[in-house]
């Protein structure tokens, strides 16, 4: 008779890993004795309160271990979906955010506002809005996160906005640079920064430092044209000429005739801006293999040095100018504090704009998530993001609770080496910054 020490009730839940299924309908009929009557019936019947007696400790067994685990299954993590390349060229930004939103909630002890938090992380290779559309909005539905972040490329931000508007789930952007991304849905709130704020400063001092004549190139896409019209915008203002303004397309890989063109221009500088990763290299190769640097033509930028690829551009970066919200060799508490924790979570990681939109960003996901207790509700946290100001790596920053833009420093830097790195020195800070893209 193994029916009868079998227990047929198995319990399910996410803690025990057991399932719950009926009891059996039937119970084997016992095989008669060969004396016959009575005998074989007692035996029978005997067994079956035995197998009763077992099914009924087994559910009082399961009844006691829903209970216990009921409380832990209620408090549930709070669910945060990081959406970016992690895979292909771009895929360091990916890992980059990854490491610096891990290692800010283990600087927090592992928990942010006293809720567990789990990642959700998705892949979307590069630009590409379609995937990641598709991808955001399993997201929301069938892994019903609580937020949102990441974001390298503007197109795929933008493609995002409808379903982030719709479920009022509150989005962080954590790179994508293109002014109008906030403009498309109340529920975005951005780290990073945007092509205004950190040009505008630049063409200012271009124009006081002696330069007439400037030649823009950038990629062409949303972030590039918001670069090249706010040079040319302010430059113009401020007394200059933009001889020429050269759009590459986002594919290209050879910048050889593109920097030509820059060096018949007769132009001083040229005010370049490139998505982070292998353009930034090929440009610089480029405009030091055609003579550019020699010929006295200065370079001018933004995120083109970046400290992930730095070291690769070897001495041919010494002496390239740039204006941007952070280096990596900022000197303050916090952002000692920053690459320690970032080294700690992952030792390969290296803090730069990337890593610090990350950092900042799942800072502003921890106040929404104290603000809230924890509990989903869109308008509330986007409400208290609104309001926030804090001491970041990068220096003092706010977020404007009219754009949901972080106004923040922005310095001038200049390539040096200190002993055998390469660095990006702050030469100045021109202030705090808003992002006059949507002051527009």
């Amino acid at each position: 008779m193994p029916e009868a020490r079998v227990c047929p009730i198995r319990v399910n839940t996410n803690l025990l890993g057991l399932q719950l299924v009926d009891m059996p309908s039937k119970i084997r009929q016992p095989e008669q004795s060969t004396s016959g009557g009575i005998s074989g019936t007692n035996h029978y019947w005997r067994l079956t309160m035995k197998f009763h007696r077992r099914a009924i400790a087994c559910a009082l067994f399961a009844s006691a271990a829903l209970s216990l685990a009921a409380p832990t299954a209620m408090a549930q993590a709070v669910k945060v979906g990081i959406v970016g390349p992690f895979s292909g060229p771009f895929a360091h930004y990916g890992t980059l955010f990854k490491a610096a939103a891990e290692g800010y909630v283990a600087s927090q002890g592992g928990k942010l506002a006293g809720k567990d938090i789990e990642f959700i992380y998705r892949d979307t290779g590069g630009p590409n809005p379609a995937l990641t559309k598709t991808l955001v909005q399993e997201l929301i539905v069938k892994d019903k996160v609580d937020y949102l972040g990441g974001f390298v490329f503007t197109p795929n931000a933008m493609a995002v906005a409808p379903l982030i508007q719709q479920s009022q789930t509150p989005t962080v952007i954590f790179n994508a640079a293109t002014s109008a991304i906030t403009d498309k849905s109340e529920f975005f709130i951005r780290t990073s920064y945007t092509l205004w704020q950190v040009t505008v400063p630049v063409a200012q001092w271009a124009a006081k430092n002696g330069m007439k004549k400037v030649v823009t190139a950038v990629t062409d896409y949303g972030p590039g044209i918001d670069a090249e019209t706010a040079f040319k915008s302010e430059f113009t203002k401020q007394g200059g000429t933009v001889v020429e303004s050269i759009r590459m397309p986002i594919a290209t890989t050879d910048f050889g005739p593109f920097v030509q063109r820059i060096k018949a221009s007769g132009a001083q500088a040229v005010y370049t801006f490139l998505p982070g990763g292998p353009p930034n290299l090929g440009f610089v190769k480029a405009y030091n293999e055609n003579g550019l640097a020699k010929g006295g033509i200065q370079f001018l930028g933004s995120a083109e040095t970046d400290e992930y690829d730095l070291q690769k551009f070897g001495d041919a970066a010494l002496g390239l100018t740039t204006a941007f919200h952070y280096s990596g060799a900022h000197d303050s508490p916090a952002n000692k504090k920053f690459v320690a924790a970032l080294k700690k979570q992952d030792p390969n990681a290296v803090a730069n704009y990337a890593s610090v939109g990350a950092w900042d960003g799942m800072f502003v996901i921890h106040k929404m998530i104290e603000a809230t207790s924890g509990k989903k509700d869109g308008s509330a946290a986007i409400a208290a993001a609104r309001a926030l100001k804090w001491e970041s790596p990068r220096g003092p920053v706010n977020i404007d609770p009219k754009t949901r833009h972080i106004t923040q420093n922005v310095y001038l830097r200049k390539v040096e080496k200190v002993g055998d790195q390469l660095v990006n020195k702050e030469l100045q800070s021109f202030g705090p910054q808003t992002d006059y893209g949507l002051d527009k």
